[in-house]
């Protein structure tokens, strides 16, 4: 009877461990809607797997990061990603890497979050003021700094963050995220260029604005996004 009491023990604890052990994988994508007829379905989470005998150099190939990006636009910046979208090679691996250009006086990476991955970003070329923007639990606190040629910056998962160019010629900053497809939230675009419109009285109360402005505002991004 000991015997048996100490066995069930085991694999109770075995259980326990299990289940503890046990999580969802992470979203790689914006959503994932479950359905019950796998005819119906357009991909998993992620992306499907190339039978791993057919895999061959070019698909872990990319090239033009050394091309520079068109800053001529009204942020004056440009992003090259590399993700799983374009590199196919990356699916699984948990990573992916962005190359950012900065026109000189001002060319901004504007306040943006990443959802799904963490950022670490170096300098190649220029002067960049870069910072971000603790959650609510620590109270919002900003975290800024200066960089220069060679310096680097890590941007935490989640959190708001930005660049800006605050020297007098381009800038060139090359940067990894810990996600095969990181994803990225415009703060200023979801907010007031989303589709449909965010209802104005929401936003005018949420930023203690006048609601004209704010329909001033989604009129904007609305023209941009067209």
């Amino acid at each position: 009877m000991k015997g048996f009491d100490f066995l069930s023990t085991l694999l109770i604890l075995a259980l326990a461990s299990s289940i503890a052990s046990a999580y969802d994988p992470s979203p790689l994508q914006d959503f994932c809607v479950a359905i019950d007829d796998p005819k119906q379905a357009l991909f998993v989470n992620g992306k499907f797997c190339k039978n791993p005998k057919l895999a061959n150099a070019n698909d872990f190939f990319f090239k033009g990061l050394n091309i520079p990006g068109n800053t001529n636009n009204p942020q004056g910046s440009n992003v090259t990603t590399v993700n799983v979208d374009n590199l196919k090679g990356l699916n699984t691996l948990g990573i992916s890497l962005v190359r950012i250009d900065y026109a000189p006086n001002g060319g901004q990476n504007p306040p943006h979050t990443h959802p799904r991955g963490t950022e670490i970003l170096v300098v190649l070329e220029g002067t960049l003021y870069v910072g971000f923007v603790s959650s609510n639990q620590d109270n919002n606190r900003l975290f800024t700094k200066i960089l220069n040629k060679g310096d680097v910056f890590v941007f935490p998962i989640g959190q708001i963050h930005f660049q800006v160019n605050i020297g007098h010629t381009p800038a060139v900053a090359f940067a990894g995220l810990s996600s095969q497809n990181a994803g990225v939230i415009t703060i200023a675009n979801t907010v007031f260029g989303s589709d449909p419109s965010i209802y104005p009285d929401v936003l005018a109360k949420a930023f203690k604005l006048d609601k004209n402005i704010v329909i001033n505002l989604q009129k904007k991004f609305l023209a941009e996004r067209n």
